[in-house]
C-alpha cells in the first residue's frame, strides 16, 4: 500500500478550493480500495505457495505497470522527463515498491497473512516518528506523541511481548515491520524531491512502477531459477495482486484523494488490517490469538492519533 499526495483543485480565480457537491460514489470506491488492499496479503500468501518471493513481486509489478500504462495511454499522459526526476523516481521505486513488496513476500513465507496485514498498519507510526526528524513543518504535539506511544504498545501486544514473543517467527515479523517502515521513508523522499515537479501523479507513478519492475527484473534471475511448472492458482493470485492491488488500486486512490481530500482517503489504512485478518482466518484457516485483534485495535488507535492536527 502506498499513499499519493494530491492537492484539491483550486478555483479558476486562484482562491479557495471550489465547493464540491455531496457524492455517494466515493464511498463505494473507498470500500473497494479497502477490500483490494486488505485481500492483497492473502494474495501474497497464495502466490508464494507456487513461486519464489522475488517472482511474486516481479509478477505483481509487471501486471501493475501494465494497468498504469493502459491508463496513461487512455489519458494521453507521457512519462516524465529530466535525469534528475528519473533519479529521484528510481529511489522512490525502490523504497515504495521493490523493497516493501519483496519484504512482505518473504515475510509471508513464515508468518500468517493476518500478521503481515497488521504490520502494514504500523506505517503511520513510523511515518510520524520520521516526519518529526525529517520534515521541519511537522511539529510534535502531545496528542501525536501519545499516539506514537500507544501505537507501539499495540505492536508489542500483537507480538505477545509479555510471553517473550513465544510462537512468533522473529525473522518474518521483522521483515514485515521493515517493509512497513520503508513506505514512510519513501513518502518523505518523494515529498522532499518530487513535490511540485510539474508532472501529473499518474505520470510519476507510472514511471515509478516501471522502474521498480526493471529493478526486480535484474534481481530476480540472480536469486531464483526459472519455474519448472506453472501453478494456476498462485499465478492468478499474482495477476490479481498486480492488476488490482497495485494498478487499479492506485487509480482508485487518485480519484478518492482528488474528490474527498487526502485526510479522508488515507483512512483506508485503518480498514486494511481488519479485512486482511478476516480474509486470512476465513479463507486460509489461519489461527488467531486474542492478542492479535486487541493489539491491532490499539495500533490503529495510536495511528489515528498520530494523524491528528492541531486546530488553529
Amino acid at each position: 500500500m502506498s499513499t499519493v499526495p494530491v492537492t484539491r483543485p483550486r478555483s479558476r480565480t486562484g482562491g479557495a478550493p471550489e465547493p464540491r457537491s455531496p457524492r455517494f460514489g466515493w464511498r463505494l470506491r473507498f470500500a473497494a480500495l479497502s477490500l483490494i488492499w486488505g485481500f492483497s496479503f492473502l494474495l501474497i500468501k497464495v502466490g508464494t505457495r507456487g513461486y519464489a518471493p522475488f517472482q511474486v513481486t516481479l509478477g505483481r509489478l509487471v501486471f501493475g505497470t501494465a494497468v498504469l500504462a493502459a491508463a496513461m495511454a487512455v489519458r494521453r499522459e507521457r512519462l516524465p522527463r529530466g535525469p534528475r526526476t528519473w533519479a529521484h523516481l528510481t529511489i522512490a521505486a525502490f523504497l515504495l515498491n521493490a523493497l516493501p513488496f519483496s519484504l512482505f513476500a518473504y515475510a509471508e513465507l513464515t508468518i500468517p497473512s493476518t500478521l503481515a496485514g497488521i504490520c502494514n498498519a504500523t506505517s503511520p507510526l513510523w511515518g510520524m516518528a520520521l516526519s518529526l526528524v525529517a520534515l521541519s513543518e511537522d511539529r510534535p504535539t502531545r496528542l501525536r506523541v501519545a499516539g506514537l506511544g500507544i501505537g507501539f504498545l499495540g505492536v508489542l501486544t500483537v507480538l505477545g511481548a509479555w510471553q517473550g514473543f513465544s510462537g512468533l517467527d522473529a525473522r518474518g515479523t521483522a521483515l514485515a515491520l521493515l517493509a512497513s517502515f520503508s513506505y514512510p521513508v519513501g513518502w518523505i523522499h518523494v515529498r522532499r524531491t518530487l513535490a511540485g515537479s510539474g508532472h501529473s501523479h499518474l505520470s510519476l507513478t507510472g514511471a515509478q512502477l516501471l522502474l521498480a519492475t526493471l529493478q526486480l527484473a535484474v534481481v530476480t534471475p540472480l536469486f531464483t531459477g526459472v519455474p519448472t511448472h506453472v501453478t494456476a492458482l498462485p499465478l492468478l493470485a499474482v495477476a490479481a495482486l498486480g492488476a488490482l492491488g497495485t494498478g487499479l488500486a492506485v487509480l482508485i486512490q487518485y480519484g478518492l484523494v482528488a474528490e474527498v481530500g487526502p485526510t479522508t482517503a488515507q483512512m483506508v489504512t485503518y480498514f486494511i488490517p481488519v479485512i486482511a485478518t478476516a480474509a486470512g482466518v476465513a479463507l486460509l484457516d489461519e489461527s488467531l490469538r486474542w492478542s492479535t485483534p486487541v493489539g491491532a485495535a490499539i495500533v490503529l488507535a495510536g495511528a489515528a492519533l498520530t494523524q491528528a492536527r492541531s486546530k488553529r
